[in-house]
């Protein structure tokens, strides 16, 4: 991000911007800030995010070389992916284990040098964060959900609730721990978490160890399996759970006490993984769950949907903005339970807040807009749908009915009046039929190459041919009973169908009105669609209130 305001100093950019600059970590670009006294100093921003001049940044990573050559967090990177491939995560944890003296796998000879280089100049915590965020960012370019992105730790962030000093955070997913350790770090709350992977549970745990946070407790173990935590009742659950997962052992846990709100179905593993998170939270305590958006409409969860909704547990859906994950870039949702603070729940709301993000930039502000907010009661939610998709609620609540109605009803009175016009002006006829005349069947007619194919239609194929004279006639009552079979189905019939034979003036005089007529067909079809639009918007208008009838 660079600051564009009329500046003597010229562009600034942030320590994210200098470390692209010099391809390095952010942690780099920290520690140069302590350890060189003659590092630019910030010129704007922030205490916790400086700008800096980007002329002077340049002129300091041309003296130091930093801009020319490849640094020695570089290094060590590219040392760590020839030697771990695509297990990076074992090497994470190797590094960790030996920059804090565990027993344990040791990183190979050549990663375990440059490690005793980077310590002498950078702290073993600087340098484990740096390992950390490179790998979270190769995940976001491969696409991978291995990682929680930095912009979901950041939703979850903004819209945790505020907890007291002695609080207990649990991540039943923690991964690497990024969101767990981001969550808690401001509070200093106790921080318990369960990760499937071996590797990644130890490097979380190792991490939150080189930080001097004691009160970090991680484990390794399938949790919906082998709960590590079944007597953790924590103040504040956050999860980013595995998503498309079928295989989470519905068979063997159908039995299990924690679905009380219901057995997911085996294409519901979030839901089972909402109800393991909400089943270790105290009274009172919340969840922060994020969700795929499909979970919101999915027909195999509506009974669990409902059961949320019926008893206050569900408080804030946030629908975030696409771009938010790192594997794609479809909106997920921000799923936020509360347990009510006594047995009988009576202290539940008689609303669900909705919020609706996705217009947003995934990297801009969180806080919604007022019509972005919708306070929706629960019996609106207790459909036959149960849909907890923030967009379609707020769509009602923010529609302008009257400015609508008006509208679309001045629109509809135009479109009768220009239909009426369309009409051809038509005379009494001699009342003979013209299909009782002498006529000529269409097959004679494309034998002798006067009628051609132009999708399902014919057309005329000379200037001794109307096309509208031809397809009016081939419309008429007469041609249709002949090309309906008898089970009512229609299909032209090219050798039954006949037009009658006219001069070409007076096929045009026929065509013409044939034509007017087609006109206005498609009109009808457009004012009956126009029409269910206007009583849809004057019946859910006056359902709302929006709308009232004059006096």
């Amino acid at each position: 991000m660079t600051d564009n305001a009329a500046s003597p100093v010229g562009p600034l950019v942030t320590g994210s911007e200098i470390a692209r600059l010099a391809g390095v970590t952010r942690a780099a670009v920290s520690n140069w800030r302590r350890r060189y006294d003659d590092f630019p100093e910030p010129a704007g921003g922030a205490s916790n995010s400086p700008l800096y001049v980007l002329a002077e940044v340049q002129a300091w990573l041309d003296r130091q070389r930093k801009g020319q050559e490849v640094s020695p967090e570089v290094e060590l990177w590219q040392t760590m992916r020839a030697a771990y491939g695509e297990q990076m995560v074992t090497g994470l944890a190797e590094v960790a284990g030996m920059l804090a003296g565990e027993r344990g796998p040791r990183p190979p000879d050549d990663v375990a040098v440059r490690v005793q280089e980077l310590v002498r100049t950078e702290t073993p915590v600087a340098l484990v964060n740096g390992l950390a965020e490179r790998f979270i960012e190769s995940a976001r370019r491969a696409g991978s959900d291995q990682v929680t992105s930095e912009r979901v730790v950041r939703a979850v962030r903004h819209f945790a609730p505020p907890l007291p000093a002695d609080a207990t955070v649990f991540d039943p997913a923690c991964g690497i721990g990024g969101l767990l350790l981001a969550v808690a770090s401001e509070t200093g709350a106790r921080c318990r978490g369960q990760e499937i992977d071996a590797d990644s549970a130890r490097f979380a745990r190792l991490r939150a160890e080189l930080a001097g946070r004691s009160d970090v407790r991680v484990v390794a173990g399938d949790s919906l399996r082998t709960d590590g935590w079944q007597d953790l009742r924590a103040d504040l659950v956050v999860c980013d759970p595995p998503g498309g997962v079928t295989e989470w052992g519905r068979e063997e846990l159908l039995l299990d006490s924690r679905w009380e709100l219901g057995i997911p179905s085996k294409a519901e593993g979030e839901l089972a993984w909402l109800q393991h998170a909400y089943a270790h939270t105290k009274p009172g305590g919340q969840v922060l769950m994020v969700m795929p958006a499909s979970v919101a409409y999915r027909k195999a969860g509506r009974r669990i949907r409902a059961e949320l909704v019926r008893r206050g547990i569900l408080r804030q859906v946030v629908a975030l903005p696409p771009g938010t994950a790192s594997s794609h870039a479809m909106p997920v949702h921000l799923w936020c339970l509360r347990r009510p603070g006594n047995a009988e729940g009576t202290d539940t709301d008689h609303t669900v807040r909705m919020v609706d993000l996705t217009e947003n930039n995934p990297d801009g502000g969180l806080e919604p807009r007022p019509d972005q907010v919708a306070d929706v009661s629960l019996i609106e939610l207790l459909d036959d749908i149960v849909d907890l998709t923030p967009g379609s609620h707020l769509r009602v609540r923010h529609r302008d009915y009257p400015g609508e109605y008006v509208s679309l009803r001045k629109e509809l009175e135009e479109r009768i009046r220009r239909l009426a016009a369309l009409l051809p002006d038509l005379e009494p006829g001699d009342g003979s039929g013209s299909l009782n005349g002498v006529t000529a069947s269409i097959a004679d007619l494309a034998r002798a190459g006067l009628v051609a194919y132009d999708g399902p239609e014919p057309v005329s194929a000379s200037e001794q041919l109307d096309t509208d004279f031809l397809r009016g006639f081939l419309r008429s009552s007469v041609n249709a009973r002949r090309s309906t079979s008898a089970s009512g189905t229609f299909r032209l019939d090219t050798r039954g169908a006949r037009i009658p034979r006219m001069g070409i003036d007076e096929q045009r005089r026929y065509g013409s009105a044939f034509r007017a007529l087609s006109a206005f067909e498609e009109g009808m079809r457009e004012v009956d669609e126009l029409s269910r639009r206007l009583a849809e918007v004057a019946r859910d208008g006056l359902a709302t209130g929006a709308l009232a009838p004059e006096e």
